[in-house]
């Protein structure tokens, strides 16, 4: 019985849509983060003096905001999918989950 649920569920093209879905949302928001943090590093490893930088007259530098940036593009995008996924991707789970159990 468990075995032809799963064979129903996976052959369902509701679940073919959800599973391509969240995968494509999944790897943009990863490329995303991968580019923003790692052009952070790039930016570490090879231009210190820009982010040495000294704001104003004080003792803020322009990496502390960049890296502040870093921090708060990872909870947006992290607010981003979990949005997503209780709206569109749990819509999609539970159309598929009603379709299968009938």
């Amino acid at each position: 019985m468990q075995a032809d649920l799963v064979q129903r569920i996976a052959a369902h093209p509701k679940y073919q849509e959800l599973k391509a879905k969240r995968s494509r949302f999944g790897w943009t928001l990863t490329i995303a983060m991968m580019v923003v943090y790692y052009g952070f590093i790039v930016l570490v490893a090879f231009d210190k003096q820009l982010l040495a930088t000294r704001i104003g007259d004080g003792v803020m530098t322009l990496g502390m905001p960049i890296g502040l940036a870093v921090i708060v593009f990872t909870v947006v995008i992290t607010a981003v999918y979990v949005r997503r996924a209780n709206s569109e991707f749990d819509k999609l789970s539970d159309e598929v989950s009603r379709a299968v159990s009938q």
